[in-house]
Parts: C-alpha cells; structure tokens; sequence
C-alpha cells in the first residue's frame, strides 16, 4: 500500500471498525514507512490491508539515553473479515478502540419558563469554569458566567504592567480574570485523574476547536503556553455567548443568598452536624449578591474561583459552607540552564525536534519525615510574579509554547498538612501563606522584588552576594540573600537534602551556579469545600464547589474534567435527569 493513501492524524477516527494497538517502539529517527511497516508486522497483515490508521497516543522511553525510543499507540482500521478474524485469535494481540467521543448526559429541551430564576450561574472563568460554562451552554441552559477580574486581552496588560513596573491590580493579575491562573503557565495538559468516560478528551477536543495545536490530542504530555492560550480562551468564550450564555467579568460575588433547605418528599428541613460549618441547618442556595450590590437569583450555582480566591473562602465559611483545611506544598523556584536538563535527560540526543526541551519529575522522602518533590515543571520558561496581594512575594512558572527561553525552571516544594503546620481553624493554611509571603516581600526589599540564592550558598548555608552563570528570569527582579529564612527550619532542612538527591538522577541539578527564588505557596489550596456523591456542598444544596480553589483538582486537564463533572451533575439536578451516567 503505498504511504501516501495512509492519513497519520491525531484523534479517533469515525468508523466503529477500529482496532487499538499498544506499545509500538520506533527508533527516535525512523522513516515515516517504518510505523506502518510495524502496524503490519504485529497484525501479520500486508500494508493492502490496512484501510487507515491514525496515531491516539506518542511518547518516547529515555530511560537509555544512546537509544531513545518513541512510543506509539495507534488506531488501525481493517475491512471486517479481517479485522473478525484477529480479534477471534487465542494469542490477542489487538482490541477493539474504544469510543472516547463525549456523550451528552441530558439536554434541555426548551428555554426555562423562568430564566432569573432557572439559569445556572458559574462562579469563575478559569479551565474549571470555562469548561463547566461551555458544557451547559451546549445542553442548551444558558448559563451565567461570573468572574472577578477583566478579560483576557486586559488582564494580560495588568499581568505584564506588574512584573516590568511593579503596579498590582488586585483584581486582574496572574491569578484573577479571564482564564483562571493556568493561561500565566506551562499550559499542561495532562493529569493523574482516572478518566474512564474519557471527559479529558472532551476538553483536548474543546481546545482544538478554538485554536490549540492538533498535536495536543495525541503527544504524551502536550502543553500549549501562555500566547495561544489567550487566544483560544477568547474563542471559548465566543461560544458560550453564541449558545445563549452571558459572561460578566469585574463581576465579584461577595455574599450567598440562601434559605432553610426543605425535603420535598418528608417536608421537614434536613440537618447536618459537621465540624467547621457556622450552622447545622441544611441550606438551600437561592442566588448571589455582587459587589456592586446586583443579585442574581438562582438555585443552580457552579463555584470555580480558583485557589487564590481567598476572600471568598472566608466569606463561604461565614455563609455557613462547610469547608475543611487540606495539605498544600511550600518551597521554592530552582532555575537551570535548559541545556543541563537537556543533556542530562537526552544525552546526545538533546535538542531533537521529536523531543523538544526536556522535563523531569522528582521525588524524595526525607530524613526528617518530609516528602520533597518537583512541581509544575516549565522547560524552557520563565518564573513569574504571582501574587494577588499587596506586599506580597508569590513565584510560579510560565513557558510559551516553543519552550526556547534560555533557563529551565520548577518548584521544590516540602508537603505540609494541617494536622501537624497549621492547625486550629479551617483557614489557618491561608494564615500560613499569607505569614510566608509576607516574609518574601520583606527578604526581597518590599518592592516585589524576590528573594533569591545561588544553590551552592543554599548547600553551604551562607548569602549569595553575585550571581553565576544561570541568571534569573524572574520579574520584577531579585535580591540575593539568604533563603533559610524564608521558610520553617524543616523545609530548608529537606530542600537541601533533596536537591542533593536530585543531583544523582538529574546530574547538574545541584550545580553551585544554579538559583532558587522564593518563595512557592500556592501549589494548590489549602481548603477543601466539601460535597457528596451528587456533586453538591454537604451544607448548601445547589452550591457546586469545583476545580482547583474548591480542592478537586491541580492543572488545567483535571480542572476542566471536574468542570464537566460538575455541569453533568448540575444538569441533572435542574431538568431532573436521573441517568446514571452522571458520577
């Protein structure tokens, strides 16, 4: 069969005729032929047979750095009889592909006789928001997009005001406005989540349609970067409008509008006693309250503000939301020129175009107790300013899509947990950060500038006083030092012995000229706004708390599949579905 009749495209294809085969390994530089040459191999078919077949997933095995391997897992179409005849063989060595299109769980089937009422409001515009915004507008209910800060064209104006002039908007920054935190990162697009009903594909699809890069559906860990982010929020947000929604930005909920809850069927108000909600009455969520004082009614609202939305967390507990603290991650920012992570994970193979700039993902259990582990790994980035609090120091990392910047960047971080680092009530975490991020505003020179120490001073214990051959990306700026004063005695203790660690499996990572900035708090928050098996708060029926603020999810993939869980369960509730599906 010649090549040219053969369509390699990412995604799933139409046909129910598809075969999936796994754990397909070509060399780093194979000839385009040679993977439908292996397809056939494996099948003992000749390449007449093959009616089509399009690659679902590729990654590359490292792990011996003179041999890169890809990995392929591919979908092939065969005409019938053949494809019977393989998949009735003792020795299987193929499965049917499964079906990863999204199904809808329930549709409305008309407008709502009572729109103010009836209309679902969604509380932030993030990954979670947007995705949860999008999938009810798409079953035809209209939803009402509230979100605090500016839209994307704007916010990025603010973002980049802050870190070259040092002016904070509080309200529109790294973490607040159209697109939630995840469009001022890396823009991973993968996750840990177990997906059976193959809602990640449903958001892969989604950014696609608005202008992300096919490759997303099929790499291993795609990404798509802050420029192409902003863009394709826009687009999702066009088509919110043009399905019937409305979407409000410098828009802050500052108050529930809430009543007694009342059980239908027994008519008696239910009670819950749990420890840490203001009040044992069940309640019954009827609307928002803005702060310009506008109030917006409805009994079906989405909460998806983010895990900086700090304000909101108290003004939920105080509403009587019952929320639990949760373990969070502290640590700092280490920098790398991208050509030491390169080699060091790559060998002679860094800076292949099938690779790209290289990552890691690092863990190690400490001597004193302490987990260390890397997170929200930038190749090829920058770390940036992002805070949403004046006076204030919070890092965090960003990559464009092409990855070409000069450094290398992630956190460290140390788990903490409340039982242990700050117990005593339910916001003690934010207290916790606050207090840190606080204290790197004052290392770095109460000026935004942050605290910063070569590695090599960090091992040693002493001040850095001139930097070496990594320089920072951070902006505003640094100011060099000592870092063992911004962070609890036992997290500099396990940072230093990690990094040493590290260095036996990322050889360079504890390279004296490399540099760590401080410091990192908001790895994910610190609370967790419970709800049950119906998606719903333990305490206030029709408050769907959901995403990353509300302690369900960390990135933007599992933040958008929660989104969707959510608007599934949300639906349900509202035209009274009771299809199974909705788990």
């Amino acid at each position: 069969m010649p090549l040219s009749r053969v369509k390699i495209l990412p995604g799933w294809p139409s046909s129910n005729q598809m075969l999936r085969l796994d754990n397909i390994k070509l060399p780093l530089d194979h000839a385009d032929r040679s993977l439908l040459d292996a397809i056939c191999s494996r099948l003992g078919i000749s390449t007449r047979e093959v009616v089509n077949f399009t690659v679902f997933k590729r990654s590359y095995d490292a792990r011996n750095k003179a041999d890169i391997q890809l990995i392929y897992q591919v979908n092939v179409q065969l005409g019938a009889e053949l494809e019977k005849d393989l998949l009735g063989r003792e020795s299987v060595i193929c499965r049917p592909a499964p079906d990863t299109r999204y199904q809808f769980v329930t549709m409305a089937e008309s407008v709502f006789p009572n729109e103010a009422q009836q209309r679902p409001i969604v509380v932030g515009f993030g990954p979670c928001g947007i995705l949860s915004a999008l999938l009810l507008a798409q079953m035809g209910l209209r939803p009402i997009v509230l979100e605090r800060g500016s839209n994307v064209r704007q916010r990025t104006k603010d973002t980049w005001g802050f870190w070259r002039k040092s002016q904070l908007n509080t309200e529109s920054n790294v973490q607040f406005g159209e697109g939630g935190a995840g469009t001022f990162s890396d823009g991973k697009l993968y996750s840990q989540v177990k997906d059976k009903r193959h809602l990640g594909r449903k958001v892969l699809d989604e950014f696609v349609k608005a202008g992300a890069p096919p490759e997303i559906l099929f790499l291993s860990k795609p990404h798509i970067g802050t420029f192409k982010l902003v863009t394709m929020v826009e687009r999702m947000r066009a088509e919110i409008i043009n399905l019937g929604g409305e979407i409000h930005f410098d828009a802050k909920v500052v108050r529930l509008l809430h009543e007694p809850f009342v059980d239908s069927e027994s008519n008696h108000r239910d009670t819950l006693t749990t420890e840490g909600a203001n009040e044992n009455i069940l309640r019954q969520v009827t609307g928002v309250c803005l702060a310009d004082g506008t109030i917006l009614n409805s009994r079906h609202i989405v909460m998806a503000m983010g895990h900086s939305a700090r304000d909101t967390f108290s003004m939920l507990l105080e509403q009587g939301v019952y929320i639990e603290s949760k373990p969070f991650s502290i640590g700092f920012r280490i920098e790398h020129p991208q050509s030491v992570i390169d080699s060091a994970r790559f060998g002679k193979n860094a800076g292949h175009a099938m690779l790209g700039a290289a990552d890691y993902k690092l863990v190690h259990h400490c001597a004193n107790g302490r987990s260390v582990y890397s997170f929200c790994m930038c190749p090829g980035g920058t770390v940036v300013a992002a805070t949403s609090e004046e006076g204030h120091v919070v890092t965090n990392g960003m990559s464009q899509y092409s990855r070409n910047e000069r450094n290398a960047n992630s956190a460290i971080v140390v788990g903490i947990n409340p039982e242990t680092d700050y117990p005593g009530h339910v916001l003690a975490g934010v207290d916790l950060q606050r207090k840190l991020e606080k204290l790197a505003y004052e290392l770095g020179g109460s000026d935004y500038s942050a605290p910063a120490q070569l590695v090599g001073d960090f091992l040693a214990d002493e001040p850095s006083t001139a930097l070496a051959s990594a320089q920072p990306s951070y902006k505003p700026g640094i100011k060099l030092g000592d870092l063992s004063e911004a962070l609890p005695e036992f997290a500099i203790d396990a940072i230093r012995e990690a990094i040493l660690v590290f260095d036996r499996k990322i050889k360079g990572f504890a390279m004296p000229e490399a540099l760590l900035t401080g410091v990192e708090t908001r790895t994910s928050s610190p609370i967790c706004i419970k709800r049950g098996s119906d998606f719903q708060n333990l305490s206030m029926k029709g408050l769907y708390p959901a995403g990353e603020g509300a302690g369900y999810a960390g990135g933007i993939l599992s933040a958008g599949i929660d989104g969707i869980k959510v608007a599934e369960a949300l639906a349900a509730s509202l035209l009274g579905s009771t299809d199974s599906d909705v788990v």
